[in-house]
């Protein structure tokens, strides 16, 4: 005989379906800050490795045929003051090809990605947001460090975004 639920506890299921993995959520202290957008953590015990989500920040030098950015330095160089070292929270919402969890950093309840892209060192990710999260804050952050020519949007016509990078020095 099959049994049905009750309608809220369909609705219940259903909602945490939606919500974000916050399985990584919790204390996590930075212990490495790898570029403008990539940092690792040390939480219970184990390393993760975490990547921004929702933002792009300039490419770092990865070799003689690949070279790094204007303001690349810049971006990690500020990465690191607001977390090197420090105890955040992280909100996962998933991982990606690489096995990084995607994840919002919390300091002291700011998000550390929304300040990037607000700073002028990073970009708003241009490819579809992961699932739960929302990157309208973020496009409006980025179409006011563009106006204010902050960070790196200070090269106006001469910038050229990390996708375009990436592609060009593969």
């Amino acid at each position: 005989m099959i049994r049905w639920l009750p309608l809220r506890v369909v609705f219940f299921l259903i909602l945490l379906m939606a919500l974000p993995d916050l399985s990584h959520a919790g204390q996590s202290k930075v212990i490495h800050v790898y570029d403008g957008d990539t940092i690792r953590v040390i939480e219970k015990g184990r390393e993760i490795k975490v990547r921004l989500v929702g933002i792009d920040s300039p490419e770092t030098y990865k070799g003689k045929n690949k070279p790094g950015q204007p303001f690349s330095r810049k971006s990690k160089d500020y990465l690191l003051k607001l977390v090197s070292g420090k105890t955040v929270e992280i909100m996962s919402y998933g991982t990606d090809d690489y096995s990084r969890i995607l994840g919002v950093i919390y300091l002291d309840g700011i998000s550390i990605n929304f300040e990037m892209v607000r700073s002028g060192l990073a970009e708003v990710y241009r490819a579809m947001p992961p699932k739960g999260f929302d990157i309208t804050a973020y496009k409006e952050a980025e179409k006011e460090a563009r106006k204010s020519k902050r960070g790196m949007w200070i090269q106006g016509d001469k910038y050229i975004s990390p996708w375009k990078w990436r592609r060009r020095y593969r």
